[in-house]
């Protein structure tokens, strides 16, 4: 069952928690006998790091301990859920591997997704934000497997109120949204430096833009 609430990498790192530990124990005796400055700072440098993969490591295994109380395996009508379970309802902190690929990890109440989570999808992509009643809802952050990123407000899974979006290729939009399209008021930057302000509609220009050039020219255009 534990094999299903890690991923490889963290059961390989818990394992290696006392391995860490000689190795720094091994650090401080060389720091004891060195004399060189810049040999105390780099070792002291790296047992700071290691210190503090030993922390993750211990707030990792807590968040595990959490998670196996009332822990137990769902078979769902589209996948396969692992996490905890209140009068036969997923409620708590779970994970839920769709038969897609799809993966949700994070918290739950009354059957739902309620709470912080993480939704992986077979494409590539991955939101990372709040959830309510099984859908997006507030803050949150979308990463799309082309190298864009939308990051700002959700309402019923979709892209609405205050948000940013960033392409690729360093172009950004910074305003307003509504059912996943830009729509008010919004910034578009341009990575050339230029940058155009006005309004938008079902994720088209509308009225006047103002275009502001990285020369300090002054554009108008009526869409």
């Amino acid at each position: 069952m534990e094999e299903n609430l890690l991923h490889l990498n963290d059961k390989i790192f818990l394992d290696n928690e006392k391995i860490l530990s000689e190795v720094l124990n091994d650090l401080k005796k060389l720091i004891d006998y060195s004399k060189d400055e810049l040999i105390i700072t780099t070792l002291g440098n790296v047992m700071i790091k290691i210190n503090n993969m030993i922390n993750d490591n211990k707030k990792n295994k807590k968040q595990i301990d959490e998670l196996k109380i009332n822990n137990q395996e769902l078979q769902c009508e589209n996948g396969r859920y692992v996490g905890q379970v209140v009068n036969g309802l997923r409620d708590g902190k779970g994970i839920y591997y769709v038969f897609n690929g799809d993966r949700y990890e994070g918290e739950w109440k009354n059957d739902k997704r309620e709470g912080k989570g993480k939704e992986y999808f077979n494409n590539g992509d991955i939101y990372k934000g709040e959830q309510k009643n099984g859908l997006r809802e507030g803050k949150g952050t979308e990463f799309y497997h082309s190298g864009n990123k939308y990051e700002g407000d959700f309402k019923k899974s979709k892209k609405e109120g205050k948000g940013i979006f960033y392409w690729y290729d360093g172009d950004r939009y910074e305003g307003d949204w509504k059912n996943d399209k830009r729509e008010g008021k919004g910034i578009f930057y341009y990575n050339n430096g230029d940058r155009e302000m006005g309004d938008y509609l079902n994720d088209e220009k509308i009225g006047k833009h103002v275009l502001l050039t990285k020369n300090g020219e002054v554009e108008v255009n009526n869409y």
